[in-house]
């Protein structure tokens, strides 16, 4: 059974060799943390507006202030 992922170059698949893993490894890592900063961000704005609303801001008056 393999433990790597395999790569097709051409018509050859293989597994991957220790540093082509490491780097998937590594790439994998960084698309998970920026998934995740751009979803705290967007809970951010959500928390942002909705205490904005709590304030008594208008649509108008908030998009004015967040420049949309």
């Amino acid at each position: 059974m393999s433990t790597k992922p395999t790569i097709q170059i051409g018509d050859v698949a293989r597994e991957m060799n220790d540093a082509e893993y490491a780097q998937w490894q590594a790439d994998a890592a960084d698309a998970a943390a920026q998934q995740q900063a751009a979803t705290d961000k967007a809970a951010a704005r959500s928390s942002a507006l909705a205490k904005l609303k709590v304030l008594g801001l208008t649509d108008a008056e908030v998009a004015a202030l967040i420049g949309g």
